[in-house]
């Protein structure tokens, strides 16, 4: 069985499905596409999404306005996708290429550049293999179906960082990883990912000891129940590091629903983790105390092309810097067209270190524009 399609990077998808367009084809726009004598299909696409805020922070406890003009949650982003029918196979690519726009004054013309995804893709009956460097199976579902994704959100670790959406306010960061991942086919609206990934030295020690690497997977299902969308998922993480005189066991679970008729949408997401901060898992000291969960509940409602969204999330990290972290965003959404989108968004977020005090107070402001194709 051949897939002409080429295959929906994560952010694809979520774009996709957050700016209410359907199909692939509304997803990126299609440069290169011939068939053969037998049918088989080459195609070459790009995808881009660009985005830019004006920016209001009250910081609180330092008793400090800033106004700044920076990107949101998610980056800049220009993508390339390469599919190509072989046989009974259809092998794949994807490149996207990830620029800030937040260090315009650091590097006025050397700005920051990352790749998150550089991967190929192998299709047939059997379902799909992936290889390359990817978003991660744990939190994945988490992060990619947030109602404010394509918005603002809490404000990062500093005031001229990267904004977290809500990372560290609800979930954890799906971190882009090498790694081998095979995906089932829609067996009825349930699919299974399980891969290899490769695993975080988190004893800190120059020297350490990943015998195995990391285990992640996800299982989601999604039906259409008489006009009610639902969409439920599970994923998780394992991995062991271990130095001369430390061991650390890493282990994350993440959990949600997402549930849609008509214009409402509610969502409830949640996650647990031990052996990481709370944010992300990478190289770096970490212990078996560290330990963090949190919860995020969302409800949207879309009346045609507006759509508001209420949004609250937690974390309560043990050892990981912060003790309890909230943020809560109130969201408007406005489609100029299919391309174009406007937003409005007020977040209040706040930090308590590990003695229950006030570590951050921060209320944002945050104004702009995102075109994607």
């Amino acid at each position: 069985m051949k897939n002409n399609n080429f295959r929906l990077s994560g952010l694809a998808i979520a774009l996709t499905a957050m700016s209410g367009m359907s199909g692939g084809a509304n997803a990126a726009l299609e440069l290169y596409s011939t068939e053969g004598t037998d049918g088989a299909k080459t195609s070459f696409s790009v995808d881009g999404y660009f985005n830019t805020f004006y920016v209001n922070r009250d910081d609180k406890q330092n008793d400090l306005r800033t106004s700044d003009v920076k990107m949101g949650f998610l980056p800049n982003t220009i993508g390339f996708n390469f599919s190509k029918d072989v046989g009974d196979l259809t092998l794949g690519g994807r490149s996207s290429f990830w620029a800030t726009i937040n260090d315009s004054l650091n590097n006025p013309t050397d700005t920051a550049i990352d790749v998150r995804q550089f991967y190929a893709t192998v299709d047939g009956d059997f379902g799909q293999v992936l290889i390359g460097k990817d978003f991660g199976l744990y939190s994945r579902s988490n992060i990619f179906l947030d109602e404010i994704l394509l918005g603002f959100g809490s404000p990062g670790l500093n005031p001229n960082g990267v904004s977290f959406g809500n990372i560290r306010a609800g979930y954890e960061y799906p971190t882009p990883s090498a790694q081998i991942t095979y995906r089932t086919p829609d067996l009825s609206g349930f699919k299974l990912a399980v891969g290899v990934l490769e695993p975080a030295n988190t004893t800190g020690a120059a020297q350490s000891e990943e015998s195995a690497p990391r285990l992640e997977a996800e299982a989601t299902y999604s039906a259409d129940l008489n006009g009610l969308n639902l969409t439920a998922w599970v994923n998780g993480l394992q991995q062991s590091s271990e130095s001369a005189t430390t061991e650390v066991d890493t282990t994350g679970v993440g959990y949600g629903v997402k549930a849609s008729i008509a214009g409402l949408t509610l969502a409830a997401s949640g996650f647990t983790s031990e052996g990481t901060n709370g944010i992300l898992l990478v190289n770096g000291a970490f212990s078996d105390d560290n330990e963090a969960d949190g919860f995020l509940v969302q409800g949207s409602y879309t009346l045609g092309a507006n759509r508001l969204v209420l949004s609250y999330g937690e974390t309560d990290a043990v050892d990981a810097g912060y003790l309890d972290t909230e943020n809560t965003s109130i969201a408007l959404f406005h489609d100029v067209n299919s391309n174009l989108k406007l937003v409005g968004e007020y977040n209040m977020y706040e930090g308590e270190n590990a003695a229950g005090a006030t570590a951050e107070e921060v209320d944002t402001i945050a104004l702009g524009a995102v075109v994607l194709f």
